[in-house]
């Protein structure tokens, strides 16, 4: 009894200090950061480039189709960043994480921020037990994430930088047709957050911010649930400013929108009546 009343303290304590957060981020501190966002060229990665671009940072963006990066960077530009590139990359392919930061180190001469977003295409489904696809998947959505940092880490230390790993509810909690998905956040999770324990431990001077989303209402993830849930999704541009700020802010973790902190709070208290919400949130006929 004692114990449940411990736990019951803390999970009033830690919805009190959610509420009463404040944001105290400064604009001015991103000006002239040298910033390399990968997933740039829509959805949630091309909405960060844009307020990166606003804050007047430096920007280097990543993704698979050239033609949308030069848009997006010519954006930025208008946008008052201060420099705007792009390189066209493959995280599929194992020697293009490498490449990337080299190429934003040497564009930038340096960098401050890290951020990581990319994500390779998965259907919405049950899981069809094509096993390559899940190993594919775990090489764009979690190996080459890996690398990136590897690559990355002695230039973030010298400038005292961020990692930021944008990741979602489902690298927290369980839930049907998103399998692969779901093994890649998990993943995220376990690596990164280790991460923030040993850079602590080593005295290392950078820090790792990991973003949990929620339903985010980009292209790709309407498309995937239509017909499946009625659940919100909130706004992309909200999510990628929420996600600057939280890496800006040296966050160790930030939630968006504020259910998600609640729901990975309160998750495993009671998991039979968790379990059936969540199935219950889904249409499915067998």
């Amino acid at each position: 009894m004692k114990f449940r009343t411990k736990i019951l303290a803390l999970g009033v304590a830690a919805a009190l200090m959610a509420f009463s957060w404040r944001d105290t981020f400064v604009p001015e501190s991103l000006r002239g950061a040298r910033v390399l966002v990968t997933g740039a060229s829509t959805g949630i990665g091309e909405q960060m480039a844009y307020h990166y671009a606003r804050f007047g940072a430096q920007i280097v963006i990543t993704a698979r189709r050239e033609n949308v990066l030069k848009k997006v960077a010519e954006k930025c530009l208008e946008l008052g960043a201060q420099k705007a590139l792009y390189v066209p990359a493959d995280m599929g392919d194992t020697s293009d994480p490498g490449k990337v930061v080299e190429f934003a180190v040497e564009a930038l001469g340096g960098l401050d921020y890290l951020v990581l977003n990319h994500i390779g295409p998965s259907p919405f489904a049950m899981w069809d037990h094509d096993v390559e696809h899940v190993r594919w998947l775990m090489q764009v959505n979690f190996l080459s994430y890996v690398q990136m940092t590897s690559s990355a880490l002695p230039h973030l230390d010298k400038s005292g930088g961020v990692v930021v790993v944008v990741s979602s509810m489902l690298g927290k909690m369980c839930n049907p047709f998103v399998a692969p998905y779901s093994a890649t956040k998990f993943a995220l999770s376990g690596f990164f957050g280790t991460m923030q324990h040993e850079l602590a431990m080593q005295r290392k001077n950078v820090t790792v911010t990991i973003s949990i989303l929620g339903l985010i209402d980009t292209q790709s993830a309407m498309e995937k649930i239509k017909g499946y849930t009625n659940m919100t999704a909130y706004p992309a541009a909200d999510a990628a400013l929420h996600v600057v700020k939280a890496g800006a802010t040296r966050q160790r973790e930030s939630f968006y929108p504020l259910y998600a902190y609640f729901a990975c709070l309160f998750r495993d208290w009671f998991p039979f009546f968790r379990d059936l919400t969540i199935q219950n949130f889904y249409t499915y006929e067998p």
